[in-house]
């Protein structure tokens, strides 16, 4: 088997329907298989599924129903149990593939040794780009450049490069974002997978970040074109300012620092990222901006 494309499921039974229905009709020339991961949300959520594709294909799908949400890095591990692929591609389920993004990927890994992971270029639901990946990883650089509102980065790689491949050229990256990543099993089997320690959120800056520390690379290869309709998973919600998701972005935030920082270098990215909250709180005029930058806050002193 090629690929293992692991979809993890939270209530997005109808975007996982059309995610499969993309896979199907754009991936050509190469084997693989896709394991649905359900997080305890839809009891009917196989029967959905199985009614966008056609019978087959079936044996080329798998479904694990777990018990309860145990996470969105935790529920890929329930899947790579299983996963027979020599890559791993962990897709969310709000992503269409625009073309033959799974071949494309795999087959660079499959070309270079030294690449550990790599990603496509995403579009949002206007195919206009979007989020892809990071240039570097979080930690002091990282910080600075929250503080300072994005510019050393823009300085360092222009407006777009820093998060989206204007070439057509594969590049070298910090860590690729975690709705399309692909990452050689041989690879996982050394690093691990994602943290269980993470429930949401950091999960695949964590992974990428023991990849590079092993040696390997990671990559953008902007051939591989994917939708991402961002969010769409949250039910509609407001979901940048929930309250729930803040709590688990500064969980989140805190384990990541603590398991690839030591304690000075943590003291000194929680200073800058303490400094960048108090000044958005103090700068910024809009109300529920500043209550945004406040829960933030309120979170990171916990």
């Amino acid at each position: 088997m090629d690929v293992s494309v692991i979809i993890v499921n939270y209530k997005t039974a109808n975007l996982i329907c059309d995610c499969v229905t993309s896979i199907i009709e754009k991936t050509r020339e190469i084997t693989y298989e896709v394991i649905v991961v359900d997080n305890d949300s839809e009891p009917d959520f196989e029967e959905k599924i199985k009614k966008s594709i056609p019978d087959n294909l079936f044996p080329s799908f798998k479904f694990i129903a777990l018990n309860k949400n145990i996470g969105f890095g935790r529920a890929n591990n329930e899947g790579l149990k299983i996963a027979k692929g020599r890559n791993i591609f962990f897709l969310n389920p709000d992503t269409l593939l625009l073309n033959n993004a799974i071949k494309i990927l795999s087959d660079f890994l499959d070309n270079h040794k030294n690449v550990g992971a790599c990603g496509g270029n995403l579009y949002d639901e206007n195919e206009q780009p979007t989020l892809s990946y990071k240039m570097f990883l979080p930690g002091i650089l990282w910080e600075i450049n929250e503080l300072f509102n994005n510019k050393p980065q823009e300085i360092l790689y222009g407006k777009t490069k820093h998060f989206y491949n204007v070439t057509s050229k594969p590049v070298s990256v910090g860590y690729i974002t975690g709705a399309d990543l692909m990452v050689k099993k041989s690879i996982l089997e050394t690093t691990g997978s994602f943290s269980p320690e993470f429930f949401m959120y950091f999960e695949e800056t964590d992974l990428c970040a023991r990849i590079r520390k092993s040696g390997f690379k990671i990559y953008s290869v902007p051939s591989a074109r994917i939708l991402h309709l961002e969010s769409k998973s949250f039910s509609g919600s407001e979901a940048y300012q929930s309250e729930f998701k803040t709590r688990l972005l500064e969980e989140s935030r805190k384990i990541y620092y603590r398991r690839n920082f030591s304690k000075t270098g943590n003291l000194i990215c929680n200073g800058i990222y303490n400094l960048f909250l108090t000044s958005r709180i103090k700068l910024i005029g809009n109300q529920k901006k500043k209550d945004y930058y406040k829960l933030r806050k309120s979170y990171f002193k916990r």
